[in-house]
């Protein structure tokens, strides 16, 4: 008895739309662009033979992929359900290890790792890495937060945020902090400056010269010109100096905004006697507990 008859393919227009451009996508998958190109080429009359050395596929890949689109359309081009291994653990299993990891402390530490959380629900520490990283569980982590209990809160953001949103004109705004507790630390050999092929280098041991504080003022409507200077401390005398030089450095015809918070020394009777003589500054601070 002879082979018989190829089918052909027949598209219609909506099909054919659709196929080439799959076919000429660079965003979806490459397989799912090869076997439109498949279809498109059996439609067109070529051979089996033609495509797959084209496409750099087997004979047998193309007649599988024409067999699919000839039986299920273009549905069939989306690949189809692949049988694996059963699962091993059901869904109470999971929601037992999640129960655990996510309500519990281990009894011999703070956090759980995928052996003690094993260990402790009898599941392979492969497993529980891979149900953990599923649900996106990361018990070794952990944030820190605080509530802001100032009754001013919601009239402080609208002032800060408004300000940053929508400068005022002929003014400066200057976010002004403290950075306290820096080390100062002098190598005690010269960096070594990077090369090609190579990173800089720098000497692992270090001479200590006590610790400074960076007083530091950034420019929002820019957002790059920073204002800085190192002090010995962080009283109200340092920041009274910082506060001059902003007033030398700032011309005159401009009003200067300045965002604080409610750092003991930004409220100090002599800071705010400073502030009070000079009418074109304006303070705006921060809510309590916030940066």
């Amino acid at each position: 008895m002879g082979r018989p008859p190829k089918q052909e393919i027949e598209l219609t227009g909506t099909e054919r739309r659709e196929l080439e451009g799959l076919a000429h996508s660079r965003t979806a998958p490459h397989g799912l662009v090869r076997r439109a190109r498949i279809v498109l080429g059996s439609a067109d009359r070529r051979s089996n033979t033609d495509l797959a050395r084209e496409l750099g596929l087997s004979i047998p890949a193309v007649a599988h992929w024409r067999k699919r689109f000839l039986e299920l359309g273009l549905v069939g081009l989306y690949g189809e359900h692949r049988p694996g291994r059963p699962r091993t653990r059901g869904d109470e299993e999971v929601a037992g290890l999640l129960a655990k990891v996510l309500r519990e402390r281990p009894a011999d530490g703070t956090h759980w790792t995928v052996r003690t959380a094993g260990t402790a629900t009898g599941i392979p520490k492969s497993t529980v890495q891979r149900y953990l990283a599923l649900f996106g569980v990361r018990p070794h982590r952990s944030k820190g937060f605080r509530l802001s209990t100032d009754p001013e809160f919601v009239e402080k953001v609208r002032d800060v945020v408004g300000l940053y949103l929508n400068p005022p004109d002929k003014a400066v705004v200057l976010c002004v902090d403290e950075k306290s507790q820096i080390q100062a630390l002098e190598r005690s050999q010269p960096v070594i400056p990077g090369g090609l092929g190579e990173p800089e280098r720098a000497s692992h041991d270090y001479r200590r010269h006590g610790t400074t504080t960076l007083l530091a003022a950034l420019d929002v409507t820019d957002g790059h010109q920073v204002t800085a200077e190192c002090k010995p401390r962080h009283r109200h005398q340092e920041f009274l100096a910082f506060l001059e030089r902003i007033d030398a450095e700032v011309p005159a015809g401009l009003d200067v905004h300045l965002v604080i918070d409610n750092y003991c020394t930004h409220q100090h009777v002599k800071v705010r006697a400073w502030l009070a003589r000079r009418p074109r500054f304006h303070v705006h601070v921060t809510p309590t507990y916030a940066s």
